[in-house]
């Protein structure tokens, strides 16, 4: 069975998700955006074993320290789709930009395509290509769990920005109604901020979606 914990990093609050499969101890970091040494104490303090490193989009509040804890603990960075590449190779800026640490640029250890399949332990996490706040935003689905860890894409009562470069309004919420919500009402939407929703309480009360 899959479990998560979410650990809200960086002046930003972004929400990293530890996830791990119960019957094993492997564990994944979903979008690991700062404060390495806290988040390696807190798979360290649930006794799992730390299998990969897995990106929803390229920008640095969900990437930051996704390098440090690859070295540290030698496993890889899965993730995004390629289409975010450039936003990846800027991260120096964005980490100046933004307020950030120093961060320097990396390529992960394998790009994601749509339709793809993580193993995790015992489970499956399915890859959803789900561009709109950037190019090669990726949505990690679980359908053991019924839960989607959506990054950037949804969140309750809003939507991800789409004024950065490549971003598209009219892309995001064909991802949303095309991607997302055929997943089913039940389904819980992990955001990259914010608290969990669920696709049910999106599809019914979120402004941009009527």
């Amino acid at each position: 069975m899959m479990r998560y914990r979410i650990l809200p990093v960086t002046h930003y609050q972004q929400n990293c998700s530890l996830v791990w499969c119960d019957r094993t101890g492997q564990a994944a970091l979903i979008d690991p955006g700062g404060e390495p040494e806290r988040l390696l104490q807190a798979v360290y303090e649930a006794g799992l074993t730390l299998k990969m490193i897995l990106l929803t989009h390229g920008h640095v509040d969900h990437v930051g320290a996704a390098s440090a804890i690859a070295t540290a603990r030698q496993v890889a960075i899965i993730g995004p789709h390629e289409a975010d590449a450039f936003w990846l190779e800027t991260l120096p800026q964005q980490a100046q930009h933004f307020g950030f640490p120093p961060t320097p640029t990396f390529s992960p250890d394998r790009w994601l395509h749509d339709g793809e399949h993580i193993a995790l332990g015992k489970l499956t996490l399915q890859v959803l290509h789900t561009p709109g706040h950037t190019p090669g935003h990726v949505v990690f689905y679980s359908t053991d769990g019924g839960t989607a860890f959506v990054g950037d894409v949804l969140f309750q009562g809003s939507i991800g920005r789409t004024d950065f470069p490549q971003g598209d309004y009219d892309t995001l919420i064909h991802s949303i109604k095309e991607r997302l919500l055929p997943l089913g009402d039940t389904v819980t939407v992990v955001p990259g901020h914010g608290p969990n929703t669920t696709l049910g309480e999106e599809r019914q009360h979120n402004p941009f979606l009527r």
